[in-house]
């Protein structure tokens, strides 16, 4: 009987450990099975609005698939990186954190997914496709996003993008020029480059025709003023 108390005895103490380290095994998966913490609720929605997506754009995987979910990991990084920057930024000013400029997703993002400047996509689409493809892209973009801070479609996107080509490219320059006429009519400074696009052409009548309609545009623009009447001596020297 002694012999058979101490068995038991000690079937019950292994017993109490196999619990005990069971529970502790357990306790992670409960903790992360609990209810989110009430902030993180309005960050999901933070997220959503910058970057103008839905839910799934993280969580891409089927639940309880198993499936890896990358955007995941890249959003836990972005978020970590979020609060340095805004740690630094009251640093650097010596403000505290309700005083000081919060750094959002959307302060990058502006709702879409990759945060690149108009005049960037464009220039790329411009050199692996042609100027065709990104004329193209620009009017569906400007279709989807004009309007919303995600690009800027303002007047000097194009002209930026146009003139760096004007000497070795006119005739892509020149595309892209007129395209943005289509949505700038009266922009001088764009009439002034088209112009300028002609003059690598050797085709100085043209370029004085749209340097003429600049100045009518901007009659008070000294440096255009100054384009159209070298290129006017220049033509009656030859």
């Amino acid at each position: 009987m002694i012999k058979t108390g101490k068995t038991e005895r000690g079937a019950s103490f292994a017993l109490r450990i196999t619990v005990a380290q069971a529970v502790c095994l357990l306790l992670p998966t409960i903790a992360f099975s609990q209810t989110p913490p009430a902030n993180i609720m309005p960050l999901m929605q933070e997220i959503v609005q910058g970057l103008g997506v839905q839910c799934e754009y993280c969580h891409s995987a089927p639940r309880g698939s198993g499936l890896p979910e990358p955007k995941k990991d890249i959003a836990r990084q972005m978020i970590a990186m979020t609060r340095d920057l805004n740690a630094r930024v009251q640093t650097a000013t010596g403000k505290p954190a309700a005083e000081a400029v919060q750094v959002k997703c959307v302060t990058c993002h502006r709702g879409v997914t990759i945060p690149r400047q108009l005049s960037e996509i464009i220039s790329q689409t411009l050199r692996e496709k042609g100027v065709t493809a990104a004329a193209e892209q620009y009017r569906d973009l400007h279709q989807h996003f004009y309007g919303r801070a995600a690009y800027d479609f303002g007047e000097d996107t194009l002209v930026g993008v146009a003139q760096p080509l004007a000497s070795g490219r006119p005739d892509d320059a020149i595309a892209l020029l007129k395209l943005n006429l289509e949505f700038y009519p009266q922009s001088a400074k764009t009439y002034a480059a088209i112009g300028f696009a002609y003059t690598r052409k050797y085709d100085d009548p043209t370029a004085i025709t749209y340097l003429e309609k600049a100045v009518e545009l901007d009659p008070n623009n000294g440096v255009i003023r100054g384009q159209l009447e070298q290129l006017k001596m220049y033509q009656r020297r030859r």
